[in-house]
Parts: C-alpha cells; sequence; structure tokens
C-alpha cells in the first residue's frame, strides 16, 4: 500500500464510523497489505478522529487470547486508542444510533499514574505505574464488514487493526483496586445478557497474566517513538469471546468482590 492509499482507508473508515456505514473488506482491495500497513492506515483514522475534536484517553490490547490467535492466524496481540466519547457510565444506557454490529467483551483495565516507555519494561515497572485496575467492558464495533457477501471471505487480522482494531467504546466499574496486592490471573467475571449467563472467565486467559499485554503495548509503540502516559487508561483484553449486543440487550458483568459493570443497548 502506498501512503495515499493508508490516508484514503483511513479516511474512509472515520466516515464509516461517522456516518454507521460499513465498508468492503481492506484485504480483499490490498490482499498483500501487512500488519505496518494496517497500523498506517488506523494511525490515519486516528488522526482524523483528532482533527474532529476527539480526546485521545487511553489504549486498548486486543487478540490476547489463544483461541483469537489461532481463529485469525496469528501469534501476536493488537492495538487501538480509546477517545473521550466512548467512554460510557457504569450502568448507562448505549444510544440505539451509536454503533453498527456491537458486541461486548470482559476486561480488566489498568489506570496509570506515572509513564511507561520502552521495550525491557518488567512486570515491577507496570504494577509500579499503575494508580489501579477496575473491572471493564469493551464495547467492539466493526466499520469493515465481517464478511464478503459475494465471495465468502472474511475479515482478517489487517482489518480489524486498520480499524482501530475494532475499538466502539467502555465501560469502567467504580472500584479502584491496588494491581500490586490484587492477583489479576484470578480476577475474573460472570458476564449475564438479559439475565443469561453468556460466558465466563479469568484474568489469566489474557497471555496468562493481563500485565503481559501492557508490557506488549509499550514496546510495540515504543519502536514509533511512543510511550504509555500517566492518565492512560489501558484495556489489557478480554478473557472471554465477543458477545453479541443487540438492540435492547442489557448485560451485567459480575466479578464477584470487584463489583458489577453494566450498560443497557437502546
Amino acid at each position: 500500500m502506498t501512503p495515499q492509499d493508508h490516508r484514503d482507508c483511513g479516511l474512509a473508515l472515520f466516515e464509516a464510523e461517522r456516518d454507521r456505514k460499513q465498508i468492503g473488506l481492506l484485504s480483499q482491495r490490498f490482499p498483500e497489505m501487512d500488519l505496518d500497513d494496517a497500523y498506517a492506515v488506523q494511525d490515519a483514522m486516528l488522526a482524523a478522529r483528532d482533527a474532529a475534536g476527539f480526546r485521545r484517553i487511553g489504549w486498548k490490547i486486543g487478540l490476547t487470547s489463544r483461541a483469537m490467535q489461532e481463529a485469525l492466524q496469528i501469534t501476536t496481540p493488537d492495538s487501538g486508542v480509546l477517545y473521550d466519547d466512548m467512554l460510557f457510565p457504569n450502568g448507562g444506557q448505549i444510544p440505539a444510533d451509536r454503533f453498527i454490529q456491537p458486541r461486548v467483551e470482559a476486561e480488566i483495565a489498568f489506570v496509570l499514574k506515572a509513564d511507561l516507555e520502552g521495550d525491557n519494561l518488567t512486570r515491577e515497572d507496570v504494577l509500579a505505574a499503575t494508580d489501579y485496575v477496575t473491572p471493564a467492558l469493551e464495547l467492539l464495533d466493526t466499520r469493515i464488514i465481517r464478511k464478503d457477501p459475494v465471495t465468502g471471505a472474511i475479515r482478517k487480522v489487517t482489518d480489524t487493526i486498520s480499524d482501530n482494531a475494532a475499538n466502539g467504546g467502555l465501560v469502567l466499574g467504580e472500584g479502584r483496586f491496588d494491581a500490586s496486592t490484587t492477583d489479576l490471573r484470578w480476577m475474573g467475571c460472570i458476564l449475564k445478557r438479559d439475565g443469561v449467563v453468556e460466558e465466563t472467565g479469568l484474568g489469566a486467559g489474557v497471555l496468562d497474566d493481563p500485565v503481559t499485554g501492557i508490557i506488549w503495548l509499550a514496546a510495540r509503540i515504543a519502536k514509533y517513538g511512543g510511550k504509555l502516559s500517566a492518565g492512560d487508561i489501558v484495556l489489557s483484553g478480554s478473557f472471554i469471546r465477543p458477545v453479541e449486543a443487540p438492540h435492547g440487550s442489557r448485560f451485567v458483568a459480575d466479578y464477584g468482590p470487584f463489583g458489577e459493570v453494566r450498560c443497557d443497548f437502546l
């Protein structure tokens, strides 16, 4: 892909999000596109968001589970950027016209009190830089079709990364917990949709330790001169499969002693 291709595709994705109209598979249009191309498209999409006045508030890490990596035939997570308009209150309502094909995942969110920078961070570095962790729901959406109706081709990881790692929104829990004294591997939840248990999972489903994803993210963005900053919210990756969120659905993520995270889709 050329730099102009990156810019054109990024703008198309921004407009798709704004107008809630999906575009076709980039992986079909550009079959040779690689991960660098995908992140360049994502950067162009985010540049359009920046220009529109949205404020960055953190990062999301995706594709952290073994099952999702095998499904997409990759061996590495991906990442996207969180913005202020994506943050919904716990127990709040998601407008019916906000997303295209929303889904929900359960995660552990890290809120940083110090910068994290470099490609040789340790687990202790991450814990020392973390103000607190809290349970969270990530709201996924896709501005790229999941499956081509003519060819039957499905989204590839390059499509997902281009589309800001399929990020749509997030809901944070109200509790604040010390990351250094919380057993993050055993921090998990029971996710219910309309009162029915859809998924259960533990933090260990995220690379065996959610902190591992934070280390990976810091190393990835360090390659481009970036860093995780104090105040950033970082979604460390889902430990359950995505659950569809049709209109009228109600979600409750029961994290036991860590509280509940709720949202209703109008």
